[in-house]
């Protein structure tokens, strides 16, 4: 088995030129927009604010704005804010929400910087990134650290104590994104989302209050963040993880023709409801540029026996696969396979979600319509379907806002794109996009949060929880500074 790069990357032509896994993402709600409008108030003190934080403020035409203004994907390059400011603490932080406010400056988190809709960066507003606090300390099993930290620091560090997460495998991925919108991965059935191991969080919110957040204080914002979503209720500067063992993975990869396709939507569907919460796959059709489709599965157990969760697996499908691979990982051999290496590059695509309820036979086969139309289309594209199940059916201690606990799993609709699509190649794959939510309308139960995308009703995102989400987020934000297309409202 090769090396998996985490999301699909793809050729020009509609090569697929790696295997996808999971969505590479972190979602912080955009701002006013990647195209927004002049927001920022006439002459703020950019001089009295460098002078007020520790860390670094960064302005048009100064040495390295052009690259800290970058987020993961290349098409949001064209956006200029009025500022960046990699904070130092969570002091920084707060001075820069004040300073937002008193200005009337747009102001938009970032960690990783890997939002689907550009939702960490904002035309002449003022992008607050955490990345350099990424700080990290291990005791007593749980993790303390920086909401700048990236994905696979993390699992190098707690590896070094037998220790581990439910998280994403995207190496380069935030962890603050990734948790605050729940945080789905390989150990999800087994341990649940990244959200449901919260401790406590340090944040601050819209009034420049610094908070730590528990069950016990400020449970109402507590519950929100636990799934509620990044840049809706404040900038969360640290968390405190409960961690999970650092065990050995037991992996299959296993192939189908494209005849079987439908057999194998069907039983891994049962498999995700049925199979025991230590068995874990994902379902992956990808567009051929011959216009055919190729389906895998790539799974595995926590307890090791990966041919035993494929055995189950296949049995649902009611045929063996075409080709059958396995192989035993250790925690960081893990981490390294799932996430392509160490270090993930920049990439261009455009992507959606739906949260799935079970599918019927005529929904699979019209999921398989619209990737087939993409493949004919010669359209670089494919379908990742995630499951769900096990312990992120349960609602954690202290409860969460994530607002999907009963559903069967996820599926992501993903489209490579070159850095700088044109306005042509945007529209082929936002189609394929739209196709693939008309086909499963009947089973979706609305989107993933951390594969925010535009034109959906923010609302779907949440459930049934939006409700008491909307009450929170008046509480903590009365007035509304967290404001964006894809913020709660």
């Amino acid at each position: 088995m090769s090396p998996v790069d985490r999301r699909t990357v793809l050729k020009a032509g509609g090569a697929l030129a790696a295997v996808t896994l999971t969505s590479c993402s972190e979602v912080k709600p955009a701002s006013a927009g990647p195209a927004g409008a002049n927001l920022t108030a006439a002459g703020p003190d950019w001089t009295a604010f460098q002078k007020s934080v520790k860390g670094t403020v960064y302005r048009p035409g100064q040495p390295g704005y052009a690259t800290v203004r970058q987020l993961f994907n290349p098409r949001w390059d064209a956006v200029a804010p009025a500022a960046v400011i990699r904070t130092a603490n969570a002091t920084d932080v707060r001075t820069a929400i004040q300073f937002a406010r008193k200005n009337k400056l747009v102001s938009v988190p970032k960690s990783g910087g890997h939002s689907y809709v550009g939702a960490s960066t904002v035309n002449n507003g003022l992008v607050v990134d955490v990345s350099a606090m990424r700080s990290m300390s291990y005791s007593g099993n749980v993790l303390t650290v920086g909401a700048g930290a990236k994905l696979y620091d993390v699992h190098a560090f707690l590896d070094k104590y037998g220790k581990s997460l439910p998280t994403g495998t995207c190496p380069t991925v935030g962890i603050a994104g990734l948790t605050l919108g729940g945080g789905m991965g390989v150990h999800t059935r087994a341990f649940g989302l990244t959200c449901d191991r919260i401790q406590s969080m340090g944040v601050i919110t819209a009034d420049g209050v610094a908070r730590n957040v528990s069950a016990t204080v400020d449970p109402d914002l507590f519950w929100a963040l636990r799934g509620g979503g990044g840049g809706n209720l404040g900038i969360v500067t640290s968390f405190k993880l409960i961690t999970i063992p650092a065990a050995k993975l037991g992996f299959f990869r296993l192939t189908w023709p494209e005849s079987k396709a439908a057999a194998v939507i069907k039983g891994w569907q049962k498999f995700a409801q049925v199979a025991p919460i230590t068995a874990w796959g994902n379902v992956h059709i990808d567009a051929k540029s011959n216009g055919t489709l190729q389906i895998h599965v790539l799974g595995c157990s926590t307890t090791g026996n990966g041919a035993a969760a494929a055995a189950q697996l296949e049995s649902y499908v009611g045929s063996k696969a075409t080709t059958r691979t396995f192989a035993v990982r250790t925690h960081m051999e893990a981490v390294k396979y799932l996430g392509g290496g160490t270090t993930s590059a920049r990439q261009g695509w455009l992507a959606g979600s739906d949260v799935l309820k079970p599918m019927s036979a005529n929904t699979i086969a019209a999921l398989l319509g619209a990737m087939k139309t993409a493949a004919r289309a010669k359209l670089p594209a494919a379908a990742i379907l995630d499951p769900l199940g096990g312990q992120s059916a349960k609602i954690p201690s202290g409860g969460s806002s994530w607002g999907h606990r009963s559903a069967v799993g996820v599926v992501q609709w993903y489209s490579g794109l070159p850095a700088h699509p044109t306005a042509a190649q945007i529209k082929a794959a936002q189609t394929f996009i739209t196709n693939g939510h008309r086909a499963v309308k009947p089973s979706s139960a609305g989107g993933y949060v951390n594969y925010v995308e535009a034109g959906r009703s923010v609302s779907t995102y949440y459930g049934a929880n939006y409700a008491r989400l909307q009450a929170v987020k008046k509480k903590y934000d009365p007035t509304n500074f967290f404001k964006n297309a894809y913020t709660i409202a």
